[in-house]
């Protein structure tokens, strides 16, 4: 672990102001938390930027399931056009998913979780939209399980696997 210098409080200096400079705000931040200085904690932000962390991190899975699904969407619709680059994707984002889902196990229930899924899905149908094909072609609902689409032998039943 990195030795990190004595925080420096200026006494009598203006604080650094959340909404006008964040990464200074941060950094006063911490450097009264090290320095024990809780009074003058800005507790409401920090409270804020620590649940913004969690939400960022539910992004994150959303983004990569998403991008997995819209690829597999493509694999199975447009089995001509089937290149490493698309088996690639699919495996990359099959790996990030699961290292999110591992180094942030509290995320796994989203997986399962409807709104998490018709987000997922939404987005998944949009991004498979630059195939040229009809959305409409592409099933409102997702014919598969989220949990199944990360197993690494996995493949649409119809298709054959990358």
């Amino acid at each position: 672990m990195a030795v990190r210098k004595a925080a420096r409080i200026v006494p009598g200096s203006k604080p650094a102001d959340y909404e006008h400079d964040v990464a200074a705000w941060s950094v006063e931040q911490a450097r009264l938390l090290r320095a024990g200085l809780f009074d003058q904690l800005d507790i409401e932000h920090i409270a804020a930027e620590i649940e913004d962390v969690g939400k960022s991190e539910a992004r994150e899975l959303a983004s990569r399931m998403a991008v997995l699904l819209a690829h597999w969407l493509k694999w199975e619709h447009q089995p001509t056009l089937r290149s490493p680059s698309w088996q690639n994707t699919i495996r990359e984002q099959r790996k990030q998913v699961l290292r999110r889902l591992q180094r942030t196990p509290s995320l796994r229930p989203e997986l399962e979780a409807s709104d998490f899924i018709e987000d997922v899905w939404s987005d998944a149908r949009l991004a498979a939209r630059e195939t040229g094909i009809d959305i409409a072609r592409f099933p409102p609902d997702p014919p598969w399980p989220f949990p199944e689409v990360l197993r690494e032998d996995w493949t649409p039943p119809s298709v054959p696997g990358p």
